[in-house]
């Protein structure tokens, strides 16, 4: 009797119909790995929809796949990371997309649940090389900047949108739709971030060992000032010499405060604020990488 009691329970089990995922639920399609989430949710973040794989839950929830982060990474849940070189994933609405926390993992790049996150490809660096910059340093660009959703002069006329963007159009066609939605703003940085972190990386002897901070400081610089004005600095000469960075730093980063020949207030904040970044700790190392 018990034999037939543990067959008719195995029966009831297996019969069962399968439970479909929850909301932040894995799911997938086509073999792609997503996660479910509302529609808004998923496409604010820049991810695709796809009806039908989340079907035990609210008619608005929907399977969302992201098949492009980081530098050349895909959203996936961190349980099947082969690679293992993971970088976390936050709410879209709470980070908007990609930059280093200080421990030195990509925040923001994958919608949905902490767990979901940038499965990025195999490396020895352990990531890409220059690395992104961390929230500190998006945080201080996005502060300066500042947002402007339609393309507007800056201080010194010259034509840019979202976070300091230089409009290489009249038009400025290749920001996208306006009004520019501070998601796409925050892309557009990120993408902008990588001209001049690609110039510090290659400017920068190698010798000189520059933490998260200290690289994202020099990077808000960059953005601002351009890279022919990092590579002829005399901060860049100093630091290749070998003098201590963050003295370099407090010397040198005070005396960019100028646009059009004249001393700019938001310029004089900027560097300060630098310099207080460039000296604070990290345990992360950014350069060489």
């Amino acid at each position: 009797m018990q034999y037939l009691a543990l067959t008719s329970l195995l029966s009831l089990v297996f019969s069962a119909p399968l439970a479909h995922a929850a909301v932040n639920g894995a799911c997938s399609v086509n073999g792609t790995p997503g996660v479910c989430l509302a529609s808004a949710s998923c496409t604010g973040s820049g991810g695709t929809t796809h009806v039908g794989f989340c079907p035990n839950d609210p008619a608005d929830i929907k399977c969302c796949t992201k098949t492009a982060c980081g530098s050349g990474g895909n959203c996936r849940f961190t349980s099947s990371c082969s690679t293992g070189n993971i970088a976390s994933g936050m709410f879209f609405a709470d980070i908007v997309d990609s930059y280093l926390n200080a421990d030195g993992n990509i925040v923001g790049l994958c919608p949905g649940p902490t767990d979901f996150k940038c499965c990025l490809p195999a490396s020895t660096g352990g990531g890409a090389c220059p690395p992104a910059i961390n929230s500190a340093t998006v945080s201080l660009i996005k502060e300066f900047e500042g947002f402007v959703a339609r393309p507007a002069p800056d201080p010194i006329g010259l034509p840019t949108v979202g976070y300091g963007h230089l409009c290489q159009t009249t038009s400025c066609s290749e920001a996208g739709a306006f009004p520019l939605t501070e998601a796409r703003a925050t892309t557009l940085l990120l993408s902008d971030s990588r001209v001049a972190t690609s110039c510090l990386n290659t400017a920068i002897s190698r010798n000189v060992r520059l933490n998260a901070n200290q690289f994202g400081a020099l990077t808000s610089w960059t953005f601002n000032v351009g890279c022919g004005n990092m590579r002829s600095s005399s901060l860049l000469s100093r630091l290749n010499a070998g003098e201590a960075p963050n003295t370099v730093a407090a010397q040198e980063l005070p005396k960019w405060n100028k646009a059009g020949g004249q001393v700019l207030a938001g310029l004089t904040r900027r560097r300060a604020a630098e310099v207080v970044l460039f000296q604070t700790a990290s345990s992360v190392i950014a350069h060489p990488c």
